[in-house]
């Protein structure tokens, strides 16, 4: 019991410590089924699939430790001839601390296709974002708070921040797409703003660099071949950075993929796809300092593809792995 309550004060210590440190920098929640939730990944993918489909993403980090993050995204895209291109919107939502600090994020996005050749197309996209950022004072702990003998028992003297942060973002990306092979780049967080509670800190969300890759191998020349899909996606967003390299295997409605993020985990995943309808499950295997004891990470991810127009698009449907 003494060791369970000094590791809880321990954890929250430190999330009051990332809250209050006078210079902060803001870091976004990160999917590891980032190709289920293109959206997120990357504006370029809105109209991608040309016909209209629906995302749905869930993701509990490290459910084994107090203050562990959640987060859900949901997002609808489609091709539009018209627009030559695609349209799209997203809405996700980030809990940390239990619900202590939460992010919303509501997004529009638009992609431009460019018909380079009868093989290869380039997408680019364009993102505008609304976020709001709040946090529970009531929550959180301090330190001029505690008793050593009795805990927290004190009130604290120090002075909270405001509840809520308010801002717009602006995000753009590109992909150049043929039949079996894929690229993308991306700038997440152009204008970097700022996301602090209190007025006299430089709390910046920093601008996010993504550069993703992968190519789709057939075993064999018939239509229905088992695919191996190599795929590498590396991100770096102020001092962190974060390299993701593996590979997807699909025979059927199965498709499995074993994955490595570089000095962190092991990834696993499981999905089904049917026709219009997939469903993928990956776990994270933490291999880093803090070991797995945190519960490594589930997520969860569901896919719903909807009835293309009647009419046909001039444009080519990007094939690549749907987890």
């Amino acid at each position: 019991m003494r060791t369970h309550l000094h590791k809880k004060t321990q954890a929250l210590l430190l999330f009051v410590g990332l809250l209050t440190i006078s210079t902060a920098y803001g870091q976004d929640p990160q999917f590891t089924q980032f190709y289920a939730n293109p959206l997120y990944l990357n504006p370029a993918f809105a109209g991608s699939k040309i016909c209209p489909r629906v995302n749905l993403n869930y993701r509990n980090q490290w459910p084994a430790i107090p203050g562990q993050f959640v987060s859900y995204a949901a997002s609808y895209d489609q091709h539009i001839d018209a627009l030559s291109g695609g349209l799209g919107g997203m809405v996700w939502h980030d809990q940390a601390g239990n619900g202590t600090i939460q992010t919303t994020n509501v997004s529009a996005i638009y992609s431009y296709t460019l018909k380079v050749t009868q093989e290869f197309n380039i997408r680019a996209g364009f993102q505008a974002s609304y976020y709001q950022k709040s946090v529970n004072w009531d929550n959180l702990r301090f330190g001029d708070m505690i008793d050593p003998r009795y805990g927290f028992i004190y009130e604290t003297q120090e002075t909270p921040g405001i509840d809520n942060v308010n801002y717009a973002d602006f995000s753009v990306g590109f992909l150049g797409y043929s039949e079996k092979f894929f690229a993308g780049f991306v700038v997440h967080h152009m204008t970097e703003p700022s996301e602090s509670f209190f007025t006299q800190d430089n709390a910046v969300l920093y601008r996010k660099f993504t550069a993703h890759a992968g190519a789709n191998i057939p075993l064999d020349n018939t239509r229905e071949a088992p695919i191996l899909s190599p795929n590498v996606l590396y991100q770096r967003q102020g001092a962190a950075e974060q390299l993701l390299f593996g590979m997807y295997g699909k025979t059927g409605p199965l498709v499995a993929g074993l994955w490595y993020r570089n000095k962190d985990a092991f990834i696993a995943l499981l999905g089904i796809q049917v026709e219009k309808f997939k469903f993928g499950y990956s776990y994270d295997l933490t291999v880093s300092q803090l070991t797995n004891k945190p519960g490594g990470s589930h997520e969860i991810s569901v896919g719903l593809q909807l009835n293309c127009p009647r009419k046909r698009s001039r444009y080519q449907p990007l094939s690549c792995p749907e987890f």
